[in-house]
């Protein structure tokens, strides 16, 4: 038990340093035509628990049914239990920031036009996950570092229906929708 404590401690060391290291690197650009098709969400289901809400994107910016990609997160989770969507945990944490989950490999398989990045709290999993997807527009909460994001509305986390509404003003202006 002793040797687990410490050996999670040094991932999350290992973690910290290549988040850092990640972080000065000039992002990388994803070479995407102009328009939203594709959106990856990175939620944290402890504080909003209605992830789900995230598929009402696709009546509104007039997406494909598969257009949107949601991966939840979850301090601790049961991986028995059914969730509504695909969930990642502090579990999956491996060595150099590695996430050890097939349901976030399947996630970074993919480009995304945008990502939104759902979560208030500095967390360093939502964050490694955020710096390694690749996506053209990445769109964040106020309370998160401004180097993860391109565009940060500075909205409450419970208030989905005003963060849908802003984020739609904003990509109309960025000709975007």
């Amino acid at each position: 038990m002793f040797l687990k404590g410490l050996q999670d401690k040094f991932k999350v060391k290992s973690g910290l340093k290549y988040l850092q290291e990640e972080m000065e690197k000039p992002s990388k650009s994803v070479t995407r035509e102009k328009g939203i098709t594709s959106v990856g969400c990175i939620v944290d289901v402890d504080n909003f628990q209605k992830a789900e809400t995230f598929y009402e994107l696709i009546d509104e910016f007039g997406l494909r049914p598969n257009a949107i990609k949601i991966i939840g997160y979850k301090r601790e989770y049961d991986k028995n239990s059914p969730y509504t969507i695909q969930m990642f945990s502090d579990k999956d944490l491996g060595w150099k920031g590695e996430i050890e989950n097939s349901y976030v490999l399947e996630f970074l398989g993919r480009e995304y036009d945008m990502l939104v990045n759902y979560y208030e709290e500095d967390n360093l999993m939502m964050k490694l996950l955020s710096v390694k997807t690749p996506a053209r527009l990445k769109v964040g909460l106020g309370a998160q570092d401004p180097k993860l994001n391109d565009l940060i509305l500075n909205i409450p986390l419970n208030n989905f229906k005003l963060f849908k509404s802003e984020l739609k003003k904003y990509l109309k202006i960025l000709n975007e929708i």
